[in-house]
């Protein structure tokens, strides 16, 4: 290990990543890859001027890369999940059958509800937009309502679910990171997360009333139900493979297995109903994606998606976003911020304020939601615990910014993965993903009201005392 690194060179390496990722995006237009990759080298050489040695930077790299394997597992798997769906006619059934139910005028705020509910159920966000959310893309498209505005409602409501739900991964790890109760924890986000949720979808209300079922619409609403019914089998058995994976999930049958179940079904549906060839699955809609050929260029263009190659863009993203996180985190630059920041701590609310802006961060720079959920919960446990706030304080502050905006970065896992699966930029379905924005600032009111900000009893105070001393024993020992 090297020396402490002076924080002038932290601010420094900060100041580097962030100017060449707004040039690379805003001005040339290019691709953050290549930003990431030069701001992971220049915090490298900023480490190294500091003494530490090139094996163990590597090492802090190579250990974040790991952490991120099964994100990229899933990202690849949703590729070819997406490719065999819309091969076996599972996707145009569900934006067939979903035509017949919504109009403009709910759609968005029903899209909100439905994706927290299929959320909530399976207890995670990446399945939600994977499955219910592509056909809401092309649902939304039918109705004349921009992609943007529907991609934001997915993203809010999927987020509500993954937030909530004691199946989700990210709960358990924030209740575990803040050293809550599973159950206690999840009944205290209600606190933030219902006036979020609800505003949220009286923003959607407002919205989607000058998206009324106009003429235009509901053309092109028949001319595509029309399309999909002459092109393809369409049947409600085919429903049975979004209902398969989502009752896997619910049922705890890990993520990566449950979507592959997803991809075969769509596979055998594909030879069955749409008179594919095994042999095509394997060496094209798989890999390569499916090439729709109706001969409707809306529809061609809804329907040309998925595949695993397509996801190598987000794959790689996320590679590089790890690099940088690796030498921030391995090198403790991020939590020598943290702890300069703790000393204009005064009350309740900046020690609020300052977790929710650390969890940001660490998803701006480490690119990772679990990262801004481990490092904040890391570093002001015991801050919480000295002002004598319950652990679940704590554990939902890590949730309302960490888990919460983590689809709000380009460059993150979160929001590569949304944006490569719904075909809709992170920056544009940012303002419309209305929960992740608000949410942050619920939790920061509460922080500066103490509205839901439960204290400690003296006896649970003086057992947290006791835990630590006993903690720093074990240590020693």
């Amino acid at each position: 290990m090297g020396r402490r690194i002076p924080m002038w060179q932290i601010l420094l390496v900060i100041a580097f990543m962030v100017v060449s990722l707004m040039y690379t995006i805003v001005v040339v237009e290019g691709y953050m890859h290549t930003a990431l990759i030069l701001s992971g080298a220049f915090a490298a050489i900023i480490a190294i001027m500091n003494g530490y040695k090139w094996s163990y930077i590597e090492k802090g790299i190579l250990k974040n890369i790991d952490s991120s394997m099964q994100a990229l597992l899933i990202l690849l798997t949703v590729g070819m999940l997406i490719g065999t769906w819309i091969a076996g006619g599972v996707i145009q059934a569900m934006i067939y059958y979903g035509l017949m139910i919504l109009s403009p005028n709910i759609f968005l705020p029903a899209v909100c509800i439905i994706c927290s509910v299929v959320s909530l159920a399976t207890g995670s966000a990446w399945t939600t937009a994977g499955t219910v959310g592509i056909a809401f893309i092309g649902i939304g498209s039918a109705l004349q309502i921009p992609d943007a505005m529907t991609a934001g409602a997915i993203v809010s409501g999927a987020y509500f679910g993954d937030k909530m739900s004691p199946l989700s991964d990210s709960t358990n790890l924030a209740a575990a990171m803040g050293g809550a109760n599973l159950f206690d924890h999840v009944r205290h986000m209600v606190w933030t997360v219902t006036p979020s949720f609800i505003i949220a979808v009286t923003l959607y209300f407002i919205i989607g009333m000058k998206f009324s079922g106009s003429d235009a619409s509901m053309e092109s609403v028949d001319q595509l139900q029309t399309v999909l019914f002459d092109n393809f089998y369409i049947s409600p058995i085919l429903l049975l493979a979004p209902v398969a994976v989502i009752l896997l999930v619910v049922f705890k049958i890990p993520a990566i297995p449950g979507l592959y179940a997803g991809v075969w079904l769509g596979a055998i549906f594909a030879i069955v109903f749409q008179g594919d060839s095994f042999g095509n699955l394997l060496g094209i809609n798989m890999y390569e994606g499916f090439t729709s050929s109706t001969g409707d260029v809306f529809v061609d263009t809804l329907l040309t998606r998925g595949g695993l190659s397509q996801m190598f863009y987000s794959a790689v993203l996320v590679l590089c976003a790890m690099v940088v996180a690796g030498v921030l985190e391995g090198t403790d630059m991020l939590k020598i911020v943290s702890e300069k920041l703790l000393v204009f701590c005064k009350n309740t609310g900046s020690l609020v304020l300052l977790t929710l802006v650390t969890c940001i961060a660490c998803n701006i720079l480490c690119a990772d939601q679990y990262v801004a959920i481990v490092l904040p919960g890391r570093m002001y446990k015991e801050a919480f615990e000295d002002r004598r706030l319950k652990n679940k304080n704590l554990s939902r502050c890590l949730e309302d910014a960490g888990t919460i905006t983590s689809a709000l970065v380009p460059w993150s896992t979160c929001g590569a993965y949304m944006s490569t699966t719904l075909g809709v930029s992170t920056v544009a379905y940012l303002p419309y993903a209305f929960l992740n924005l608000i949410n942050p600032f619920v939790s920061l009111f509460y922080g500066f009201t103490g509205i839901s900000m439960e204290k400690m009893t003296e006896e649970e105070y003086q057992a947290v005392l006791r835990k630590r001393e006993q903690d720093r024993n074990e240590m020693v020992s």
